[in-house]
Parts: C-alpha cells; structure tokens; sequence
C-alpha cells in the first residue's frame, strides 16, 4: 500500500505579512518541520508550492522532495489541492493513500501520519481526518475513491466540504494540538512562547 503525503505550501501568506512556510520553528522552517515528518512516516512527499515558489524550493533540504508548481495558486487551496492530486496520478499510478497537509499546523507528527494510515486500514473508512477543537480537518487522508472529487474541487474551496458530505465515509484521529495553526503573526510570536493563539 503506498501513502502520498501532499504538503499544500502554495498560499501567498497574506494575512501573515511574510512567507509564513519559512518562518522557523525548533530550528527548523514550518514547511521543513512537515517535510521530516512526512519522510519519518515513510510517504512519498509532494510540496506544492505556488507565491514565493522560488524561495520556497530553495529552503527544502532533501533532493527526494517532488515538487509541484499550481499555476492557478491565486484561486485558492482547492486549486493546490488539485494539482497535487493530479500530479500524483500520473506520476505515482500505484498510489492508495493520498494525505493532505498544510504548513502552518507546527505539531503535525510522524506518528499522527501513521495514525491515520492505521486508522483507514482498520476501520475500512475512505476518509481519515483529525480532530481537534470543535472540527475535524488536515491532515486529512482520503482513498482512491475520493480522488475524483478532489481533482473537482473549486479553487477556492478547501476539503472541508468532502468530510461533510460523505459524513458516514468518515473516521476521525485525535489532533491534540491540531488547533493551533499560525495565520497571523500574533500567532506566531504566541507559539515561540510556547502558548496556544488565542
């Protein structure tokens, strides 16, 4: 069974007032922090990148990085999303798994990637998202049943719209500190104090 795990870096970080995908972490950029993780769950990983592309390829550390650009990154994460997925069925036809995260969840871990492959091989869901808070949400994993549907998604729409829909195709894996996620750059300086963003 082979796991892609697809890293969404493509967001120009307009809130955020710099490239939030660089912003370092444990000494480490946020984007890098995922990119280890991923690699310590034994996925392949694909970094879609879109504004500031150029800087962001160049910070990536390891060459067994595959890397794609979303022309459309201006329309949003579903955009992102669809390429990624696209890219990977073309590139990698013997995919099972695809798992979609994002770079500003600083405490994503190896061990939650696995967790969620565990997950679907157990339960025979489709879809395997984390919990956190009040929601569920990235990392998300989806099967090749759903594949279809997110190479549909509009460029503004993220996959949050998939888990409601198919509500009964859906397991769910605690995210203890899923809930902190770094939009702003009150966020940050809250998170290199080591508090959660209010």
């Amino acid at each position: 069974m082979k796991t892609v795990i697809i890293i969404l870096a493509a967001g120009e970080s307009a809130r955020f007032g710099a490239i939030k995908q660089l912003q370092q972490f444990n000494s480490k950029t946020l984007l890098q922090h995922i990119i280890d993780e991923a690699l310590d769950a034994h996925a392949t990983v694909i970094v879609v990148t879109g504004a500031h592309a150029e800087k962001i390829q160049q910070s990536i550390r390891q060459k067994n990085i595959e890397i794609v650009f979303n022309n459309n990154w201006k329309t949003g994460i579903g955009s992102g999303i669809a390429a990624g997925v696209h890219y990977t069925i073309q590139h990698h036809a013997d995919v099972s798994n695809i798992i979609l995260a994002v770079c500003d969840q600083p405490f994503i871990s190896s061990s939650l990637f696995k967790q969620l492959v565990q997950t679907h091989l157990q339960l025979k869901k489709n879809i395997v998202a984390s919990a956190y808070g009040d929601t569920i949400g990235t990392p998300v994993l989806f099967t090749k049943k759903h594949f279809d549907v997110l190479l549909a998604l509009p460029g503004d729409e993220g996959a949050k719209k998939i888990l409601k829909s198919n509500n009964n195709d859906v397991a769910t894996v605690s995210f203890p500190k899923g809930d902190i996620d770094i939009d702003t750059q009150n966020d940050y300086k809250a998170l290199l104090n080591h508090e959660s963003p209010t």
